[in-house]
């Protein structure tokens, strides 16, 4: 996944200066970003502070790490049940 060049914090301000009032098309060319990129933003941070966008971060990581374990678990599981099926 590509590393966005800026972090939650400065999202976060951007957006509330689309909140205050300014127009995208301004925010995008101050900040060097696409029209796109603010709308995509806001759908995902929309409404939030940088406290929890940090909990929003940390909990997709830890989700991501979950759904890993599970699939190792679940590959473990066939495997298992393959050697069982080939000894009977």
């Amino acid at each position: 996944m590509k590393r966005s060049r800026f972090s939650e914090a400065q999202i976060i301000g951007i957006l509330k200066e689309h909140q205050a009032g300014m127009a995208a098309s301004n925010l995008c060319r101050k900040h060097g970003i696409s029209d796109a990129t603010v709308y995509k933003w806001r759908s995902k941070y929309g409404g939030m502070e940088v406290s929890d966008a940090r909990r929003l971060k940390a909990l997709e990581a830890e989700n991501a790490k979950l759904k890993k374990l599970l699939a190792e678990h679940m590959m473990d599981v066939s495997t298992l049940k393959e050697m069982l099926g080939k000894n009977f």
